[in-house]
């Protein structure tokens, strides 16, 4: 089955084309002997060639990029310095519920607050909102992980005072680990559970403990962003909105 990317692959090759500015350049250092500054103002006249010929692709892109797929029943804002916020439980709980699409046996998921880079407004979803949200061409990834590293997993998450997570309870006191549940039960050292994540955070990313070693570990062909366009667009078809709530699964004692 075609995925969301194959089927507008000319729209995310223009994304790619008119957001050459944001993208990570490699830079080489070369000895010049006649420099000359030169000024890139509004006095560049534009050359309305290559104007012309890409303005018909911007439109489409524009287009695709303001299609509505889904409402917002409230304001999820990103907000880095709390321990659960209504974003994080959107985003992992979709997680979870894209994960068991592929493997029925995902028990829990994990992002970080860093790698969310916009809220979610109360009102239209765009294709455009999903592309702030997750920008970057990251693919899920489900890790089958012993329950000893679950736990070294979870000590992260008390060190850094709590990340996103579903399906999962942890309680944190001094950014100490206190107690982490995967669906209300303690984690069995000796057990096996299947985290899914992305693959910037199952790679190291975010300096996250715990995922380095892996009983097994599977890298779909599922692109995060792909998954949460269709996760909405199916919430959409069913009749519901996107909506989150704070559950307690974060937990800070004094």
């Amino acid at each position: 089955m075609k995925t969301w990317f194959s089927k507008h692959n000319l729209l995310f090759l223009l994304v790619g084309l008119l957001s050459l500015s944001s993208c990570k350049t490699t830079y080489y250092q070369a000895t010049v002997s006649n420099k000359q500054m030169l000024s890139i103002d509004s006095k560049i006249v534009e050359d309305t060639a290559i104007s012309n010929y890409i303005t018909p692709y911007r439109q489409q892109l524009e287009a695709k990029m303001n299609e509505v797929i889904g409402t917002s029943k409230e304001n999820m804002i990103q907000n880095r310095n709390l321990p659960e916020t209504l974003l994080g439980n959107f985003f992992t709980d979709a997680m979870v519920n894209i994960g068991r699409n592929i493997d029925p046996q995902v028990d829990f998921s994990m992002a970080t607050k860093d790698g969310i880079r916009s809220s979610i407004k109360a009102g239209d979803i765009t294709v455009g909102t999903v592309f702030e949200f997750m920008p970057f061409e990251n693919l899920l990834v489900i890790l089958e992980l012993k329950g000893s590293d679950v736990l070294r997993l979870a000590d992260f998450i008390a060190e850094t005072n709590g990340q996103p997570i579903s399906n999962a309870q942890i309680v944190i006191k001094d950014k100490k680990l206190i107690d982490f549940k995967i669906a209300g039960n303690a984690i069995d050292p000796n057990k096996t559970y299947k985290l899914i994540t992305y693959d910037f955070v199952a790679n190291g990313g975010d300096h996250v403990r715990g995922l380095d070693k892996p009983v097994k570990s599977v890298t779909t062909k599922q692109l995060v962003r792909e998954g949460l366009i269709e996760y909405i667009q199916g919430l959409t078809k069913a009749g519901k909105q996107v909506e989150s709530k704070l559950d307690g699964r974060v937990k800070i004692i004094e």
